[in-house]
């Protein structure tokens, strides 16, 4: 039995690791790799593995960087099950469609520009709608704590991750020659206390764990703490009159802000101002949260279930529904907040409204979730003077903010609470995965202080015998 990871390996995005037992491969995750734009494609058109290798697949949660290249599998020939939680079938069926509709238009803007210059286009899209959809058909909808096979003496089952909606640990158990073997994947590890989703669950004692990194060396801020920096930030655009920005997936984190925003507005602390989901994906993201009460922790639940309220909307809440309205957002003065995906600041509108406003000294762009390397969200966290978007230098005259207590990724003192939660006594070993060298580092130094030497780092292609 052995284990290797072709993505996430000493880097955050383009989670892909194999599980290889007699021969046979269970591929956990297929994500798409962010970051430039010309490694990103370089690294997206190699999956590294044949198709047919492939037993089964297992998706662990619906972010891009997770699920993001299993229309690319299932065009290169993969005809089996992908095994999924049902609220990450529904979440990773948008996010894919979102994808290909962002390569099509990309595809047509940069065809668009090489004929104006006289030059050749050569460069195709990943996967089409056509292959997002026919990804999306292959994927079971597991529940968690149902335990299912997915080949010759291997049995899955999820537990939950507590990081986004239907975000789940893999458990495999692997039943040979009279042994047993267990391996725990965490894919994205979240926190306790989040708002609206449970905590990440404990499963049983596992022989090898497959543990995420993102945080390995930074704590997040007390949530108290940053509601109070949210209030300060929006009572700073009251007053100026200006814009917040805020770049998020449109996933969770926006669900959650509006959660945030919603208990502002009600206990007083600040006026309603209006708010702007400028997401269709989001839009069509909170329909599916309203559908999956199964995911909800009690607070949320009994809010929907007993007393029939929506906790992700109020009345100074908008969703916009076309390209004409998000364009109008930049003509509307302030006070004005717009939630808008890409979380990275990568694609999507939210690029269009940093263009629009990145140069005012009234607005603010707030970082609420990780910002990976090369990508232009993490240039603009770390508060460089100029930016590019599409082609214009732009100077950045707004200021930059960052909220790190509305991360969904479990920091280092809270996977290491998890894990001591969890039974170790048949622990072999815990390989790294999904973190910057940095950060892998000091979270390994940081395990090993607390009891867990047999912790390594995965090396990108490097094989691991499991006994």
């Amino acid at each position: 039995m052995k284990f290797y990871s072709l993505g996430a390996a000493e880097e955050v995005t383009g989670s892909k690791h194999v599980l290889e037992i007699e021969g046979r491969s269970y591929l956990i995750d297929c994500g798409a790799f962010q970051g430039s734009r010309a490694e990103a494609d370089r690294k997206n058109r190699n999956l590294g593995i044949e198709p047919d290798r492939i037993e089964s697949a297992i998706l662990t949660h619906g972010h891009l960087d997770h699920c993001g290249l299993l229309p690319l599998l299932t065009k290169n020939g993969y005809r089996g099950n992908i095994y999924a939680t049902p609220a990450s079938r529904d979440i990773a069926s948008l996010i894919m469609m979102d994808s290909a509709n962002i390569q099509a238009r990309d595809a047509a803007y940069l065809r668009s520009q090489a004929q104006k210059k006289g030059e050749k286009f050569n460069w195709k899209p990943l996967y089409t709608e056509k292959d997002a959809i026919q990804a999306t058909s292959q994927m079971l909808g597991v529940s968690y704590n149902r335990p299912v096979y997915i080949g010759d003496g291997v049995n899955l089952e999820f537990f939950d991750a507590g990081h986004i909606l239907g975000s789940a640990m893999a458990f495999i158990t692997v039943k040979k020659n009279g042994k047993e073997t267990r391996i725990l994947c965490t894919g994205d590890l979240g926190r306790r206390g989040k708002p609206i989703i449970r905590d990440p669950d404990i499963p049983p004692a596992p022989d090898y764990l497959v543990l995420e990194s993102t945080y390995g060396d930074r704590r997040h801020d007390d949530k108290d703490n940053a509601v109070k920096k949210l209030a300060a930030v929006a009572a700073r655009m009251v007053e100026q009159r200006g814009k917040i920005l805020i770049p998020s997936f449109a996933i969770e984190r926006t669900q959650e802000l509006v959660y945030y925003f919603h208990l502002l507005v009600d206990d007083g602390i600040i006026p309603e101002v209006p708010i702007y989901v400028d997401s269709p994906m989001a839009t069509n993201a909170t329909t599916i949260f309203q559908v999956h009460p199964e995911c909800y922790d009690d607070e949320i639940h009994d809010a929907f279930i007993r007393h029939h309220k929506n906790p992700f909307g109020f009345n100074s809440l908008n969703f916009t529904t076309s390209v004409d309205e998000s364009k109008a957002l930049n003509n509307r003065g302030g006070p004005l907040i717009i939630i808008s995906a890409d979380g990275m600041c990568e694609a999507g509108r939210i690029q269009h409204h940093l263009i629009h406003n990145i140069g005012d000294s009234r607005t603010t762009i707030l970082i609420v979730g990780y910002m990976a390397e090369n990508t232009l969200g993490r240039r603009i966290r770390d508060r460089v003077e100029e930016v590019k978007i599409h082609g214009q230098w732009l100077k950045r005259r707004a200021a930059v903010e960052e909220l790190n207590a509305f991360s969904a990724h479990a920091d280092y003192t809270e996977a290491l609470d998890w894990l001591k939660a969890v039974d170790c006594s048949r622990l072999k070993r815990i390989f790294l995965v999904h973190g910057e060298p940095r950060a892998q580092g000091a979270f390994k130094k940081y395990l090993g202080e607390h009891g867990f030497p047999q912790t390594e780092i995965v090396r990108y292609g490097k094989t691991y015998d499991l006994e």
